[in-house]
């Protein structure tokens, strides 16, 4: 007789982005009249660049060429994506292998999946408010989760506990979904707690492209993270990628546990549960990563840091308190009216047409509070800002 897995009640019922779905489907239903903009999930809207559709072009048609031909290609990816990913991070002033690096075809896969090569016994240490992807990921196979608390009143950055003892790490800067960025101090007291502890980071570098500031744009600018620390980027939000579906994660042959490299150990996982990225999708990949594409690429993202600039200034002008939007795509504000996420969520779709994030969704340090995404179109932003101040200044 089948069993079924019991921990999945553990888990919410329905995905938060899911149950968002559903209830705007049903308010659209309701009201076909009213324009929705949709400032909710972090889905991008600028097109792929130049760069990127000419390699995709070119490597569909190496598809239908014999001489020209790829089927099964390397687990890892292919050696001319991870050079070219190698030079980004010298770039950023770290020093990365390319024989560190694998393909992906994304982050949250490798996010959810990465805990496989630890004992159950290792419980996963998260902040609160996470990406739900973190927490759920765990809880469904049965892991024990230990939450950190992420609070205004240490700027939703918490450090490490020395009294805390901890296994995998998850990290997120700049963090979804409050934007809040750590610094290189910040981010060398979770290094020497990792250390200490001979845990694992798993550090979610998602959105480092978003960074403005002097701040770091990967964890292995602090020294000492290529022992404890595993890294994982995705092009979606830095390229666009949403739709096409790549990313990359370094696991440095230096991370040793228990006599064991955790390299080997991915790279085993890999082999024998991936097929890799297709070769169209890494050659578009790689073309990102060309002196054209990353600055055809950067246009796209100073365009969605204007809105989420415009989204401040329009929190600053009512008054109220906000994190984020200057080296993140997403603006953490606080709920008016001492309003409830869920509740803020259904008034707003109602008043305005606007969709945003209940923060209650990313834990429960998130209630009171409100995700907004600058993804959309600059004048779907302007106008969402328009009806979000008339709304809140005139009371209705």
């Amino acid at each position: 007789m089948s069993q079924i897995n019991p921990y999945f009640s553990q888990i919410p019922q329905s995905y938060l982005f899911s149950e968002i779905a559903h209830r705007v489907a049903k308010h659209a239903a309701a009201r076909p009249d009213q324009k929705i903009i949709r400032m909710g999930i972090g889905d991008v809207t600028r097109p792929l660049c130049a760069p990127v559709i000419q390699a995709l072009e070119k490597a569909s048609r190496d598809q239908g060429e014999a001489v020209s031909f790829h089927g099964y290609g390397p687990e890892q990816g292919y050696p001319f994506l991870r050079q070219a990913i190698q030079n980004y991070y010298r770039s950023l002033g770290a020093e990365v292998d390319a024989e560190d690096i694998f393909i992906s075809d994304g982050a949250k896969s490798d996010l959810a999946n990465l805990p496989e090569l630890f004992s159950l016994d290792c419980p996963a240490l998260i902040t609160d408010p996470v990406y739900p992807v973190y927490r759920d990921s765990n809880l469904m196979v049965g892991r024990r989760v230990e939450y950190l608390d992420a609070v205004r009143e240490n700027q939703f950055l918490p450090l490490p506990d020395s009294s805390q003892k901890a296994g995998i790490i998850y990290l997120c800067s700049p963090a979804n979904p409050t934007g809040a960025a750590y610094t290189r101090q910040q981010l060398q007291q979770w290094v020497d707690y990792a250390l200490e502890q001979d845990a694992v980071i798993l550090y979610d570098a998602a959105y480092e492209a978003f960074i403005q500031e002097d701040l770091p744009r990967s964890i292995y600018t602090i020294p000492g993270a290529e022992k404890c620390a595993i890294e994982i980027c995705s092009l979606s939000k830095t390229a666009g990628f949403t739709g096409m579906r790549c990313g990359y994660t370094v696991v440095p042959r230096a991370l040793v546990r228990e006599g064991h490299s955790l390299h080997d150990m991915w790279l085993r996982r890999q082999s024998t549960k991936m097929n890799g990225v297709a070769y169209p999708i890494q050659r578009a990949a790689e073309a990102v990563f060309s002196p054209e594409g990353l600055a055809a690429c950067r246009e796209n993202i100073a365009l969605y840091q204007s809105n989420a600039a415009c989204m401040a200034r329009t929190l600053d002008q009512l008054g109220i308190w906000y994190c984020g939007g200057k080296n993140s795509p997403y603006v953490w504000m606080e709920c008016p009216g001492g309003m409830g996420s869920w509740e803020f969520f259904d008034k707003l779709l109602d008043a305005t047409g606007v969709v945003g994030t209940p923060g209650e969704g990313f834990g429960k340090n998130g209630e009171g509070y409100f995700r907004l995404s600058a993804f959309a179109a600059p004048d779907q932003v302007q106008l969402a800002m328009e009806l979000l101040r008339n709304w809140l200044t005139k009371g209705d």
